[in-house]
């Protein structure tokens, strides 16, 4: 990985975590606590939650990495942030 890929990875994935709290908020949501390895259904967040972080993500980084419709559904935090990580690269 590039110098600039790394930034982009990292950016993504601070822009995702932020989103994911954000929503949590906006949402009366109470998050566990964050790790790659915590599964997005023990997380906190619903499916309008995951709806409106999918959408910002979209609005905001211009990444739909669900829109070929070819995409394994992420199961941990760590498998939604890479999805958005490898599309960004």
């Amino acid at each position: 990985m590039s110098k600039t890929e790394v930034s982009a990875a990292t950016s993504v994935r601070v822009f995702i975590l932020n989103q994911v709290k954000l929503v949590a908020s906006q949402q009366n949501k109470r998050l566990a606590p964050l790790a790659d390895s915590l599964p997005l259904l023990e997380s906190g967040l619903d499916s309008l939650c995951i709806a409106i972080i999918v959408a910002n993500l979209d609005d905001e980084l211009g990444l739909d990495p669900f829109a070929s419709g070819n995409v394994d559904m992420p199961i941990t935090l760590g498998d939604f942030i890479r999805l958005y990580e490898n599309g960004a690269g």
